[in-house]
């Protein structure tokens, strides 16, 4: 079985639970405060790390700081399965960081300061192509400055690698040719929103959403609605995919273990359906816990819920 590559950020998460956010010139006081790795590129790595559990290398590309987060960071993600030889220190630079806001409901939201994510260049594409010559699948965020997302997406799919692009964080400009690049695309109801131009907040309008995107190039769109499911458009397929139904802790991770267990999915030769259900589950199982990497869930997890639900 070939491998996972993840091109992506690494950030220190800095997570507050909190009543309510302050509002400008308040200040708010919250309930408990919490440090724990994250970033998409590495939360998205560990996930798909733990569910093929050894059965496929997952290789981070990335960049850290020269700094204590960068080394935790690091050893982290070695900790959790993933290959970190391609994950650079940065000694010019402070890691990555992430401050993140939890609400009694579980809804987060994120204000992130990228440090040497945003510094990642020409060395992280040679990097890339080392290692994707041992992979099946390449997955990419909008974390990390687009042309080396770019550059990786053509070397992998030069190299008959499967192109997973998560556009996230949303950016005003995209490259031309980039969407192109991708063989599936994986965008929240706020991204496809964003990259299409309407708001999208159900089945019908994520179909919309999906079948416009897949205009631009991908041969498969996948619209993530939350709890509310997946709309999948590509080749014979236009539905929405279900997803099992939790009570939520923290949504924090839930898109990346979503997109962790699709690339995990693939690796293993699954079909396009049967890898977003892995992915599905990977992300409902997340957001019944804390935390970021540490929710990510294991093998045995994902296949049991993915024998219930389906």
């Amino acid at each position: 079985m070939r491998g996972v590559v993840v091109v992506g950020g690494v950030n220190m998460d800095l997570i507050v639970e909190t009543p309510r956010v302050a509002g400008p010139g308040e200040t708010r006081e919250g309930t408990h405060f919490a440090t724990t790795p994250g970033g998409k590129g590495g939360n998205q790595a560990v996930a798909a790390a733990r569910i093929l559990d050894g059965r496929a290398a997952v290789t981070l590309v990335a960049r850290v700081g020269g700094d204590v987060f960068g080394d935790e960071l690091r050893s982290e993600l070695a900790g959790a399965g993933v290959e970190v030889r391609y994950v650079r220190a940065d000694p010019e630079a402070a890691s990555g960081i992430a401050v993140i806001f939890i609400d009694p409901s579980g809804e987060n939201s994120v204000n992130a300061v990228y440090g040497a994510n945003a510094r990642c260049d020409g060395s992280q594409v040679s990097d890339a192509g080392e290692a994707l010559e041992d992979a099946a699948v390449l997955l990419v965020q909008q974390e990390v400055p687009l042309d080396v997302s770019f550059e990786a997406m053509r070397a992998a799919r030069a190299a008959g690698a499967t192109v997973i692009l998560d556009p996230a964080p949303s950016r005003a400009e995209l490259p031309a040719g980039f969407l192109v690049s991708a063989d599936i695309l994986t965008p929240n109801e706020y991204e496809a929103g964003d990259l299409c131009g309407f708001t999208v907040t159900d089945a019908a309008s994520a179909q919309a959403a999906a079948r416009q995107l897949r205009a631009s190039g991908p041969a498969a769109v996948i619209v993530t609605l939350a709890e509310a499911g997946a709309w999948v458009e590509a080749d014979g397929v236009s539905r929405l995919v279900a997803v099992p139904t939790v009570v939520p802790v923290a949504t924090v991770g839930a898109g990346d273990a979503f997109n962790g267990g699709l690339a995990a999915g693939l690796a293993q030769g699954l079909d396009l359906l049967a890898a977003v259900r892995v992915g599905a589950a990977a992300g409902a199982l997340c957001v019944t816990r804390p935390g970021a990497q540490e929710a990510m869930p294991s093998r045995d997890e994902v296949e049991r819920l993915v024998a219930e639900a389906w």
